[in-house]
């Protein structure tokens, strides 16, 4: 098998590639961190390097959540212009399968049920009740509590800030591509991913990077909110075990979203306590402060993760031997 892996330097590339090339298949590395040539905007180099291959990766894109509007045409640019041209690409060089890393930021706020109305769908938080300490979404239609649980691959898709409108229009200009081509296209929805290696010390760097990061300088975590937050962490290692099935696992043609994550749920103030304990460093400290865009749980169901690919996740965060950063 010939494998082409766009982002093939970064954080879950490099353990995609070795797996693949384990395996005895010949990897195609594209990222601009060996060649400055290699920008997936460019669409003549791509589809060079494309050529052949049964299965292409695209792993690169800009990469968070955004910092505030002047991130929005480079999220565009990066993440909407570069799938375009990757996809293009496939198309004209009749690349029948193609991986496409998503995130499970495309869903914003996860799935709730509230005890007199069943499942329902919560607004955005306001201002108002995030300064009062109401971190918790309430019931549209009674104000009551909710219960928040496991959200599927079906559930609707509300991007909440610039990094997740790019993978929603990643997602669907791959349906296009796949409805178009007679391909194969699989989006899949990555929930927060730890493990050796997480880039640290940047702006646009997931939540266990900073919290390490902050530990790094001896200085304590800061927990947003009350630390509360529900979410899947996993390992890097298995995020690559569950691209190489994607690439491999026998799969119809059309679009296929499935979520990667864990069936472990921790919050955001258990994973800095473990964080600052494993690296004797400072006690969290929990600030109550907020950001709009942040949505309060979101973890994942991945029972179709078990069936369409036969792929499970293995490494817990706390677990003896598994190194969280």
């Amino acid at each position: 098998m010939k494998v082409m892996v766009t982002g093939s330097t970064g954080f879950i590339g490099r353990r995609v590639g070795a797996l693949w090339r384990a395996a005895g298949d010949t990897v195609l590395e594209f990222d601009r961190a060996l060649d400055a040539r290699d920008d997936v905007t460019g669409l003549a180099r791509v589809t060079a390097r494309m050529s052949g291959c049964d299965v292409v990766v695209h792993l690169a894109a800009k990469v968070g959540l955004g910092v505030d509007l002047r991130d929005l045409d480079g999220y565009a640019r990066d993440n909407d212009v570069g799938t375009a041209v990757v996809l293009r690409a496939a198309g004209e060089t009749r690349v029948p399968r193609l991986v496409f890393a998503s995130s499970m930021v495309v869903y914003g706020e996860g799935r709730y049920t509230c005890s007199r109305h069943g499942r329902v769908r919560p607004a955005q938080r306001t201002a108002e009740d995030l300064v009062a300490g109401r971190f918790d979404p309430r019931c549209p239609r009674c104000g009551g509590e909710l219960e928040p649980g496991l959200t599927p691959e079906d559930a609707p898709l509300d991007p909440r800030n610039a990094y997740a409108a790019t993978k929603v229009h990643g997602e669907h200009l791959g349906a296009v591509w796949a409805t178009e081509t007679g391909g194969t296209f699989v989006a899949l929805r990555f929930h927060n991913v730890f493990g050796p290696g997480l880039p640290r010390n940047t702006p646009y760097a997931g939540v266990a990077a900073l919290f390490a990061s902050s530990i790094e300088r001896g200085d304590p975590p800061q927990v947003l909110e009350d630390g509360r937050q529900r979410r899947n962490f996993v390992h890097v290692d298995d995020v690559a075990r569950s691209v190489v099935a994607a690439g491999t696992v026998p799969l119809p043609a059309g679009f296929t979203a499935v979520n990667v994550g864990s069936p472990w749920v921790t919050t955001i103030g258990e994973l800095a306590a473990h964080l600052s304990r494993t690296a004797s460093g400072p006690a969290p400290e929990v600030t109550r402060r907020y950001r709009l865009g942040d949505v309060r749980h979101i973890t994942a169901d991945c029972r179709a993760a078990e069936a369409v690919l036969g792929w499970r996740a293995r490494l817990r965060l706390g677990q003896p031997g598994v190194s969280a950063l």
